[in-house]
């Protein structure tokens, strides 16, 4: 994997999560007489080094990555939605019928004239990668086509990436929708749900764990600065390579074996199976007595929990769980 590869995300998290919230009309924007600005508009908002003023909520947006398609379905706006693109494993079941009823643009990303064909107002990406100035999807050139747009939080935030970020991106983006309560309701939720994993598993021992996304001549694991080392501390455990200032990085096998983590944690995605990554890890002589691979400790994810969304506190779950049985 890597960065700009897709960053993305597969094999889908038993759903414990939120129930859709594409009911809620309730705290949606009212119809506006002419000549009147929406409530709450114009609206200024700073994102990743852009700023951008809406005059109204966005009409026909379009998302670009998985975790940014699922915010939008999560805040019940997918009658807003002109389009999505890189969908990389099923959305949650949830949104599944709401996901069905938008047109998808592409299975990876989209040109940039099947893009434009779609006639959006405000695209919205997952990472960096979805505003590739190469592929004429930079954000500066559509803008100047009269198109808004986001870039998550995560991959422009100095520094780790934590709790803050994804109360700063549910609540900016249901901002720039007209649907603050609904932002609100989503990160009540996903607080409570997350306080609620550290209540029980209180002060347990936490174990050292070694993230294993993929590679062959080096690991390449989750650093210390992407949501996912959050995740992992929330969830009762320590990431031996949270001193990587990345939110993915490659690190050397030497130095997985002198961090001898307890526990490895798999992202599970894409064609090589969770299965088959544990043979590779079991297999290789110089991992033998890391303790994780000795005594065949591993646990999952797949890899779309471990990016800012809505399936954070579900990750948060779902680990813990496997890190200390009976927590659940």
């Amino acid at each position: 994997m890597s960065l700009s590869r897709s960053a993305a995300l597969r094999a889908l998290l038993p759903l414990t999560l939120l129930i859709p919230l594409a009911g809620c009309a309730d705290d949606g924007p009212r119809d506006v007489p002419p000549g009147k600005a929406a409530p709450g508009f114009p609206y200024t908002v700073a994102n990743c080094g852009v700023s951008t003023t809406f005059e109204a909520p966005p009409e026909r947006a379009v998302t670009l990555n998985q975790h940014a398609t699922e915010i939008l379905l999560a805040l019940g706006l997918q009658d807003r939605m002109a389009g999505t693109a890189y969908l990389d494993d099923s959305v949650l079941p949830a949104y599944k019928p709401a996901y069905e009823r938008i047109k998808v643009l592409a299975k990876e990303y989209p040109s940039k004239e099947v893009l434009l064909s779609a006639d959006p107002d405000f695209v919205y990406g997952g990472y960096s990668s979805a505003f590739d100035k190469g592929a004429g999807r930079d954000r500066d050139g559509l803008e100047k086509s009269g198109i808004h747009t986001r870039l998550s939080v995560e991959y422009c935030t100095k520094g780790p990436v934590g709790i803050e970020q994804l109360n700063t991106e549910i609540t900016e983006v249901a901002r720039t929708f007209g649907v603050p309560e609904r932002g609100q309701k989503l990160l009540e939720d996903q607080r409570r749900r997350i306080d609620a994993v550290a209540a029980r598993v209180g002060t347990r021992p936490k174990p050292s764990v070694f993230v294993y996304d993929s590679g062959e001549g080096s690991a390449f694991t989750s650093g210390g600065y992407g949501i996912g080392n959050e995740i992992l501390d929330r969830a009762g455990g320590t990431n031996v390579f949270a001193d990587l200032k990345d939110t993915f990085g490659d690190v050397s096998w030497e130095k997985v074996v002198e961090r001898k983590p307890e526990v490895v944690l798999i992202y599970d995605y894409g064609k090589t199976s969770v299965e088959a990554k544990k043979q590779r890890l079991l297999n290789d002589p110089a991992l033998a007595e890391v303790p994780a691979v000795k005594n065949k400790r591993f646990v999952v994810l797949p890899l779309s929990s471990a990016v800012l969304g809505v399936r954070v506190a579900d990750a948060v779950e779902s680990l813990a769980g496997q890190l200390h049985p009976g927590t659940r």
